[in-house]
């Protein structure tokens, strides 16, 4: 007998009917009516459903929209009597494509951070060489997956670096509810061949329209070496974290370094902690120099 889970979702038209297993390979689905449908038989039948709006199947769920002639109270019962009666009868939920290509299997898990907001999806492969980090949906042009992760309704800002991806919640919901849905998207995502970023689209040049190199040569000898001891000796340990830390600028008169928290470290409760106990302790000590502050300019 099949066991359909009914959960609510942030948006109180659409209800989510989740099975104990994966009921799509990698692939998401959205039907708008009976005959975007062909793919999903059962899809059609919830159409004849006259409150029945759009019918969306990813992952281990099929989550529905209803229109609002019926509250989902007098009628979810019934809708996953339905699912699980077309299941336990041989009904077929999506007809599988033959000629559809072969799928790269990856493998994603979830790690925490420091920062209870931010969760670690790290991907088995590698994603892409240049960090960057997104803060809404208006930022994502280099990126399709960011885009897509942030038309989830608790996706607040995702950072992408080397092989993987942080998510930043906002409070509405608790990582146990959400790391499955999440961790599930990324997954499918990737192996359907999905753009995670499109790097010639990723700014990588100064503000001054210079290369890297150039911008660091023109930088005075402690900027220099503080960038260095940064990438050596923090960056990866930050990065553990999913998290980034990138110079900003150094105040020679009053011995001030500034940097950018991004992804897991940004807005993370523990960073000036961090800052002062951990990365200014390991500059006044690497640069012999106690009068050297550190300040996080998004701190």
């Amino acid at each position: 007998m099949t066991k359909i889970t009914i959960k609510e979702t942030q948006n109180p038209t659409i209800l989510k009917f989740e099975f104990e297993d994966f009921i799509t390979k990698n692939q998401n689905f959205e039907f708008k009516n009976i005959d975007e449908a062909q793919a999903s038989p059962l899809a059609q039948q919830l159409f004849y459903l006259p409150f029945v709006k759009t019918v969306y199947i990813s992952g281990n769920f099929i989550a529905i929209e209803r229109y609002s002639i019926v509250e989902w109270d007098d009628v979810k019962d019934a809708v996953a009597e339905q699912i699980a009666s077309f299941v336990d009868k041989g009904g077929i939920i999506i007809k599988v494509d033959e000629n559809a290509p072969k799928k790269q299997p990856i493998t994603v898990y979830g790690e925490t951070t420091p920062n209870p907001a931010a969760l670690k999806f790290v991907v088995s492969r590698m994603l892409t060489k240049n960090a960057i980090e997104y803060k809404n949906i208006d930022q994502t042009a280099s990126s399709p997956l960011a885009k897509e992760l942030f038309k989830f309704p608790y996706v607040k800002e995702v950072f992408i670096d080397e092989n993987y991806i942080s998510v930043t919640k906002y409070d509405i919901n608790d990582w146990d509810e959400i790391t499955l849905e999440v961790r599930t998207f990324i997954k499918q995502y990737i192996e359907n061949g999905g753009t995670v970023l499109d790097e010639s689209l990723i700014e990588v040049a100064t503000k001054n329209d210079i290369t890297k190199d150039e911008a660091f040569d023109k930088l005075d000898v402690t900027s220099q070496q503080i960038i260095n001891i940064l990438e050596e000796y923090v960056k990866p340990a930050v990065a553990a974290d999913g998290g980034n830390i990138a110079f900003d600028s150094y105040n020679e008169d009053d011995k001030t370094v500034k940097v950018i928290l991004q992804g897991a470290c940004s807005g993370c409760p523990s960073s000036t902690f961090t800052l002062k106990s951990g990365i200014e302790n390991m500059l006044k000590s690497m640069l012999n120099d106690e009068a050297i502050k550190v300040e996080a300019v998004n701190a």
